[in-house]
């Protein structure tokens, strides 16, 4: 899929600079001849074409993950770690600290949502199409967290934090890290 992504876009780009950079300069100057020659019909299928194939690979990848990020709380995705944002476990005794452990994700939202956030924030309220989707890669970002502790044996997370940032657009890339322990028994 990450694949026919890159071709598309790949296609896209080289359409997009071939019509801006060959195909306006050749209109300007034979503006006479409305024959269109052929590079500059291959150039805008290919600028066509690839936009339809990101936008294709993309909505199939869009499918794949709904079942994957159900509305859960992180306690029904693992419930064997224990998490906290402390450095101590009550009633519990720390046996040794495995390292650290973190979790990583990039979210965005479609042009529509986006869209409805931009008239939301003009007329003020609640961005829910941001809420859902920082809840979202909050959700995945711990869960790959969760993952990367059990791969260390780890019975805990602690001093657990969140760190997000803005990448472009719409999009925000969403950190969750900790320190995996071993309690004693």
């Amino acid at each position: 899929m990450k694949l026919l992504r890159h071709i598309g876009s790949v296609a896209f780009v080289l359409g997009l600079f071939v019509a801006i950079f060959a195909g306006m300069p050749w209109y300007v100057i034979v503006a006479d001849d409305p024959v269109v020659p052929w590079w500059l019909r291959t150039a805008v299928f290919c600028l066509l074409g690839g936009i339809l194939l990101v936008l294709a690979t993309v909505a199939l990848e869009q499918m794949k993950p709904k079942a994957l990020l159900q509305e859960l709380s992180i306690n029904e995705i693992q419930p064997h770690i224990l998490l906290l944002n402390s450095a101590e476990i009550p009633g519990k005794e720390i046996a040794e600290i495995l390292g650290l452990v973190q979790g990583h994700t990039i979210f965005a939202i479609w042009l529509g949502k986006d869209l409805s956030a931009i008239v939301r924030l003009v007329l003020g309220g609640e961005l829910t199409e941001y809420t859902e989707m920082m809840g979202k890669a909050r959700r995945v970002a711990t869960h790959r967290m969760i993952a990367n502790a059990e791969e260390m044996g780890a019975d805990a997370i602690i001093n657990l934090r969140y760190m997000t940032n803005s990448v472009i657009g719409s999009a925000a890339e969403l950190l969750a890290y900790g320190t995996a322990v071993k309690l004693s028994k």
